[in-house]
């Protein structure tokens, strides 16, 4: 019998106990705790803010909790216009939102302005870097952006590798894409060096210009040869992208601009570090037919420069908006006998592809015009890839997607 009533007991004290217990936490209930909670219930409802959210017929809803804001606004890459804004309507809770669209299936940047600053999206974590702009980026997915989607595909590899530059002189960076199987075969494979434009750096490439996925895709599709693709920097006053290297006198200078362009010393650097470098540490075959280069924009210019220097190093080349310039409008000498000169050597190389791509509304389209002139001129064979829009990343992934299966043949 004692033992039944120290077993009550020990109930009749467990009880008390959880009473207790939970009358602490009704009494952290009750309503003068309230005016306390209610920052916590602002940064939940923050924290839940669902921007942006993609709807079914692919219009999309941007959101943002900015109560002491009185104007708030968004820019991205579907609008037409450089610098174009839409403005949020506010709610009685302080969330701004606008629904635009349907977009088209593409892979798009975007940021809000507050009461007139660029603000990022805080409920969105997707961020990509252009240069010295960071941006959020949303996909909108369907056929036009599924090629650089992330699919369930063997994935190939992105390294960052730092190299001797003699040319340039000091050690730069690059980014380098070896294909899915490379790690586990001794096969030997072809290389594209693919160029960025202006103010952009190694990682544009890869970041901006999903090449990784495009490349991953295709391959995984057999609608492109593996292939391995070094991404450099082409602006030799640099040694890599920002905050990746020790910072260096000469990178106070603007890097990208004209006088760096022109100066042909990334061409020649490609030619003499890169290229050797590569070649010495990858599986690479090393003949012209098994070599290709492309850019964008400078990418571009630069790989125009090093197919006229260097016609018997490349079988495969590809421009992307941009063309030929007299470098007379630029106070510079007339070049245009020079460059006709080069064009009649590159025909006689017999190049395998010269591939020429721009939209119908890029700044840049007249060059484009002028350098097709040249080259009928001098009937060199070339494709060419006209497509809507202008100077910009939709078409320059574009231009990669339809460029690379009509490589190593």
């Amino acid at each position: 019998m004692r033992s039944k009533e120290i077993e009550q007991e020990v109930k009749s004290v467990f009880l008390l106990l959880v009473a207790l217990f939970f009358g602490i936490i009704n009494l952290y209930a009750l309503p003068q705790d309230t005016t306390r909670r209610a920052p916590a219930r602002a940064s939940w409802f923050r924290n839940t803010v669902i921007s942006p959210e993609v709807h079914a017929n692919n219009s999309v809803t941007f959101r943002l909790y900015a109560p002491e804001a009185s104007k708030v606004e968004v820019t991205g890459e579907w609008m037409a216009g450089f610098g174009t804004k839409e403005a949020l309507t506010r709610n009685d809770t302080g969330l701004w939102a606008i629904t635009v669209g349907p977009l088209p299936p593409e892979y798009y940047g975007y940021s809000f302005f507050v009461d007139g600053v660029k603000v990022l999206d805080p409920s969105n974590p997707l961020i990509k870097r252009d240069g010295t702009r960071n941006d959020n980026v949303l996909f909108v997915h369907g056929e036009g952006s599924e090629l650089y989607a992330v699919k369930d595909v063997p994935h190939g590899i992105l390294s960052t590798v730092w190299y001797p530059s003699p040319v340039i002189g000091f050690n730069r960076r690059m980014s380098i894409y070896t294909p899915p199987g490379y790690e586990d075969s001794k096969q030997k494979y072809p290389v594209l060096y693919l160029l960025h434009g202006a103010g952009g750096d190694e990682e544009a490439w890869a970041e901006l210009g999903r090449a990784c996925q495009i490349l991953d895709n295709l391959i995984a599709q057999n609608k492109a040869k593996p292939m391995i693709v070094v991404m450099t920097n082409g602006n030799p006053t640099e040694a890599a992208a920002p905050g990746a290297a020790p910072e260096r006198k000469s990178q106070n200078v603007q890097s990208f601009g004209p006088g760096n362009m022109i100066s042909g010393k990334f061409e020649e650097s490609l030619v003499k570090d890169v290229i050797p470098y590569i070649e010495k540490h990858y599986r690479v075959v090393s003949d012209r037919n098994a070599r290709a280069v492309a850019g964008l924009s400078m990418g571009g210019f630069h790989t125009l420069n090093i197919i006229n220097s260097n016609p018997e190093k490349f079988g495969y080349a590809g421009v992307m908006s941009m063309g030929f310039f007299n470098m007379k409008q630029f106070g510079g000498k007339d070049n245009t006998e020079e460059f006709e000169q080069q064009i009649e050597k590159l025909k006689r190389s017999n190049m395998k592809l010269l591939w020429i791509g721009c939209g119908k509304d890029d700044f840049l389209y007249q060059s484009v015009v002028e350098l097709r002139r040249i080259l009928d001129k001098h009937q060199v064979k070339y494709q060419y890839r006209e497509s809507e829009g202008g100077h910009t990343w939709a078409n320059w992934r574009l231009y990669l997607s339809e460029l690379a299966p009509l490589l190593f043949k």
